[in-house]
């Protein structure tokens, strides 16, 4: 028994030994577990690493747009717009895939590295009504108009009219989408309260066939991917929508028919419906911000190079946009005001130039003292521009 303290003492001192002796002292006993606990080493940021001029020049000139779902027709168009519009370090579009046209403008409000954003026109309402955002017509604005786009209800053979919608399950898609505005808005302006869910098109058309839900909503321009993909069930179609004075402030009678969908619309025959314009939408980003410095090339190229989005290649309601037309509601962008005006003043001069016929007397090609002092008016306002 006494023997135990003898042995506790030799091993204290043994181990004192250790701790004082060399080189070795130094060096912990358990030298794994000190790794295991030291802090895990950062990966070197573009900083660290030098390359802050780069990465100031990719974030410099680079645009993102919110589109929509892949199944909407949002989507590809900020697609096409990063396809017609890209120009290297000089301007790069990125396509944002998003919840869709409604949720857009809260991205637009408060998402950062969001630009520009698809909407339909119609959203304003949501938001008024809501109250949850203050003067939202200052804040966001449109650079122009963009598709038509249709509302489409879909719906099981024993729905013949939108009343039989009446307590009845319509899915309104995914929330944010463009059709959980459009949908509640059309069945309340018409008295028809059906219940709403939020599911996927694609998963709720699966439903459909069960009896789980009667009909679908959606939005987008024709042709509608999610319908032209759409293996046809017996009965299932589409559901009229019957214009009328209560859609005038947003919305068009816009008719379906056999050529947008001939495989669920016989031939000969056509559906009612409505329609609605989208836009470009924009936060009202003031004069001096980085924000309105991007943009200001954004909608540079977007104006100027427009003519490739009609190529065939790109979505055929490309050839039906109006850069000009205005947008009921909405306050156009001062930037791209600025640069609708500032097109409208070249073509009017080059008008006016091509309009003076040279003086008897005068050399073919030589200018007219008029034409000369055009000229010099267009050279004067093209340095005003520079400066900008």
């Amino acid at each position: 028994m006494n023997a135990c303290p003898h042995l506790l003492a030799a091993f204290l001192l043994a181990a004192a030994a250790l701790v004082h002796t060399g080189p070795s002292a130094a060096q912990p006993l358990f030298p794994t577990m000190e790794l295991a606990q030291s802090a895990p080493r950062l990966p070197p940021t573009a900083a660290a690493a030098g390359e802050q001029s780069r990465a100031a020049q990719v974030n410099s000139w680079t645009v993102g747009v919110a589109g929509g779902f892949f199944e909407g027709t949002f989507i590809r168009f900020a697609v096409e717009l990063a396809k017609a519009l890209d120009d290297g370090d000089n301007l790069r579009i990125l396509p944002i895939v998003s919840y869709g046209g409604n949720e857009n403008i809260n991205d637009l409000l408060y998402l950062k590295g969001v630009d520009v954003a698809i909407t339909y026109t119609d959203t304003f309402e949501l938001y008024k009504k809501s109250a949850r955002v203050k003067n939202i017509e200052q804040r966001i604005n449109y650079i122009s108009e963009l598709l038509v786009g249709e509302l489409y209800i879909f719906g099981r053979p024993e729905i013949r009219s939108l009343k039989d919608l009446e307590g009845k399950k319509v899915s309104l898609g995914t929330k944010g989408g463009s059709a959980t505005t459009t949908g509640p808005i059309v069945f309340e302006r018409l008295g028809i309260r059906p219940e709403f869910v939020y599911i996927n098109n694609t998963v709720a058309l699966e439903k459909m066939k069960t009896g789980e839900i009667d009909a679908i909503v959606s939005t987008g321009g024709k042709p509608n991917d999610l319908f032209v993909k759409l293996k046809p069930e017996p009965g299932f179609h589409f559901i009229p929508v019957e214009y009328g004075a209560q859609f005038a402030d947003y919305y068009l009678p816009c008719p379906l028919s056999h050529a947008d969908y001939a495989h669920l619309i016989p031939e000969g025959e056509s559906v009612d419906t409505l329609c609605m314009s989208a836009v470009l939408a924009v936060y009202n980003f003031p004069r001096g911000t980085d924000q309105a410095r991007r943009l200001e090339r954004f909608i540079r190229y977007y104006f100027e190079r427009f003519d490739r989005l009609k190529q065939p290649s790109f979505h055929p309601k490309w050839k039906d946009v109006n850069l000009a037309a205005k947008v009921p509601g909405w306050n156009r962008y001062w930037l791209a005001a600025d640069k609708l005006a500032a097109m409208e003043r070249t073509a009017s001069f080059n008008d006016r130039l091509s309009a003076k016929p040279a003086r008897a007397g005068e050399a073919i090609g030589a200018q007219s003292p008029e034409q000369e002092a055009l000229f010099k008016e267009f050279l004067t306002w093209m340095k005003q521009q520079e400066k900008r």
